[in-house]
């Protein structure tokens, strides 16, 4: 918040030198409440204290920032919000004979995910004002498209992706 509040009387007394020294007239209010609007939208989109620099205590989110994830844990969300986020799955390893579930969302950003070519994979990618590309090419901008692998066979353990991507790009390759 404080970060903020900084960058704000910056801004103010930026604009109070370009109107005096260059007479030009700024109107700075308008950009304040503009910012703040800006503020309290990122804000309320993020549900939590929002900061700049988020200091991500659960290791499944990221936001204004570039992270890579290595591991994936049944079940959980991972979150790639203005930001920049890279899943390399390439190592990881499956349960025997169990599914593992996650959820990767990316709002104003950019995700790359890596899959390991021999695991058994299943993909559901919701797409809106966005671009997804599939392992196998297909691509999407605006709906839900689906990826399975050609492996599948029952008793096997495989990894089922939810993907949402909103304002973003996302790319899974194998």
């Amino acid at each position: 918040m404080s970060l903020f509040w900084g960058l704000l009387l910056i801004l103010i007394g930026l604009s109070l030198i370009i109107k005096i020294v260059f007479k030009i007239d700024f109107p700075i209010f308008k950009i304040i409440f503009a910012f703040l609007f800006i503020y309290l939208g990122i804000k309320i989109l993020i549900g939590r204290d929002f900061s700049l620099f988020h200091n991500d205590d659960n290791g499944q989110t990221t936001v204004f920032r570039q992270k890579t994830f290595s591991t994936l844990e049944d079940g959980k969300e991972y979150s790639i919000i203005f930001g920049s986020g890279k899943l390399d799955l390439r190592n990881i390893s499956l349960p025997d004979s169990q599914v593992v579930r996650c959820e990767i969302n990316t709002i104003f950003g950019g995700t790359e995910i890596i899959l390991n070519p021999a695991m058994d994979v299943q993909i559901e990618a919701n797409t809106a004002f966005a671009g997804t590309k599939m392992p196998d090419g297909n691509c999407s901008a605006f709906g839900t498209i689906n990826y399975s692998n050609d492996s599948l066979s029952g008793g096997k353990s495989k990894l089922v992706l939810e993907t949402n991507t909103v304002f973003g790009g996302l790319h899974i390759k194998r």
